[in-house]
């Protein structure tokens, strides 16, 4: 098994991680795509909230695997990194239709699996603003091949979030 991290906006150079903003609706915004022959296990994932959402009652942030993409802007290899610098690069595949972050549309899913999910409150202070979630060995998830991850956002109108998910192939 090899591990791997990646969050939702190309891997920082010379600045800091960007993250996704302006959220409104249902918005994915962190996907990975499996290929046809290699599956994946979720080992961890979380998110940071840099702004509050503005939508009275807030949203709900999930964690779940889908048999169609979103239209997303592709990572690039250097963006799925590998724990151990010796490790081989991500087999994910890798497009606008594959794996990336920031979507820009949904695609009409019709097989959807929650593996998990946070309610985010909009009155400060009521709320942490990060949520980190390792899961127990026998619980953790595995995305099938040929299907996609997604780190989703619901009702977050105005919030601006960094997500990320290691997982090992």
């Amino acid at each position: 098994m090899h591990r791997y991290k990646c969050w939702n906006a190309p891997m920082p150079t010379t600045g800091n991680l960007a993250g996704s903003s302006g959220i409104a609706g249902t918005k994915t915004l962190l996907q990975l795509a499996t290929p046809t022959n290699r599956q994946l296990t979720v080992i961890s994932w979380g998110y940071s909230i840099q702004t509050l959402p503005t939508t009275v009652g807030g949203g709900i942030i999930d964690l779940v695997s889908q048999n169609v993409a979103d239209t997303v802007t592709a990572h690039i290899a250097s963006g799925l990194q590998p724990l151990d610098p010796n490790l081989p690069a991500s087999l994910l595949q890798l497009g606008t239709a594959l794996s990336g972050y920031n979507a820009s549309a949904q695609g009409a899913v019709t097989t959807s699996r929650a593996h998990d999910s946070n309610f985010v409150n909009s009155v400060a202070g009521t709320d942490e603003l990060t949520y980190e979630y390792q899961f127990m060995p026998d619980e953790r998830p595995i995305v099938a091949i040929s299907s996609f991850l997604k780190i989703r956002a619901t009702v977050m109108a105005g919030s601006s979030i960094i997500c990320w998910v290691v997982w090992d192939e």
